[in-house]
């Protein structure tokens, strides 16, 4: 029998500084109730959904800093987008900042959730490659503050849901092959990935007018390196002075574009994803087992919740 998904990406435009949670999720509300009535099982939204994209600004006080995080989730102003998935009997994938009291300490996280379509939360990630940097730097025209303000996750791990095998990871984490390929050794047929990203790159400019195109090339490299659909969820515009480059889209495991946002404003695209197409380069093409020679590679991959053979085949994950 065939597994297919309705799957709908939830672009956000801009959020302004001033917007308050409860508006926000408006926003979110909005988009759900759209991707519903066109038959979705899933809407993906951004990285960072809740609010702007505080980490471009420097802030020495910790309680201004810790006013962009959740410190439960669903929590008072969220727990209105929670009821309505269960209403609709939608899933959604949503990206926050997560502040978590763990054996006594604050930790924070840059954070996605999936919920399921009853509203409960089934997993959880925590963003691993953390751009940026951790110091004010003023000649910057904007900062980009993740080092400061998050810590680092230690793990991609993936569920069994919608009828497939799921993973999550975010914005950054899109650029590293190692994101999809740990995923892949645990048999992934969906990556979500919600992302922040300015058209504008401070230690690079030369990149600017790349931004968009880098964005698609690793999306569509890591869907077809790994046989898994790829959604990219973008927040887009112009936020608070800063462009951002929206290109949200839906990759199918050919690496193949087969859905796509066209403003950077709040919007729905969707595709029906047949979870079974991922079959045909991961028994083929992408047969790990088959053609995979990491002997030869030099390295063996390690990373807290996979571990691996010493040929570099899946062992086990936590």
């Amino acid at each position: 029998m065939a597994r297919f998904v309705n799957v709908a990406i939830g672009q956000l435009g801009p959020i302004a500084r001033s917007e308050t949670r409860p508006q926000v999720v408006l926003r979110l509300e909005a988009l759900m109730r759209q991707a519903s009535a066109l038959g979705c099982e899933l809407i993906v939204y951004p990285e960072l959904a809740l609010t702007t994209f505080f980490p471009r600004w420097y802030m020495a006080d910790q309680a201004e800093v810790d006013s962009f995080f959740e410190r439960e989730m669903p929590g008072p102003e969220t727990q209105p987008l929670f009821d309505l998935a269960r209403e609709l009997g939608i899933g959604f994938c949503l990206g926050y900042a997560e502040l978590s009291m763990e054996q006594g300490r604050a930790r924070r996280y840059n954070t996605s959730i999936l919920v399921d379509r009853a509203g409960a939360i089934i997993a959880k990630y925590r963003k691993v490659h953390l751009p940026g940097h951790t110091e004010h730097e003023p000649w910057r025209r904007f900062q980009h503050l993740e080092k400061r303000y998050f810590e680092s996750g230690d793990r991609f791990g993936v569920v069994r849901a919608f009828g497939g095998v799921l993973g999550m990871a975010i914005c950054n984490d899109r650029r590293w092959p190692e994101t999809y390929r740990v995923m892949g050794l645990q048999g992934v047929e969906m990556i979500l990935i919600g992302y922040n990203t300015p058209v504008h790159n401070p230690p690079a400019p030369e990149h600017d007018d790349l931004s968009l195109f880098h964005n698609q090339l690793v999306l569509q490299a890591g869907a077809y390196q790994n046989g898994s659909w790829v959604v990219g969820v973008a927040k887009a515009g112009m936020e608070e002075g800063v462009d951002q480059i929206g290109g949200s889209c839906i990759v199918a495991p050919s690496g193949e574009i087969v859905a796509a946002c066209t403003t950077k404003g709040d919007e729905i695209a969707l595709a029906r994803c047949d979870l079974d197409l991922c079959n045909s380069y991961k028994r083929t093409t992408f047969n790990f087992d088959a053609h995979r020679q990491p002997s030869a590679y030099g390295m063996i991959v390690e990373r807290k919740g996979v571990r691996l053979k010493a040929d570099g085949t899946l062992l086990a994950t936590d």
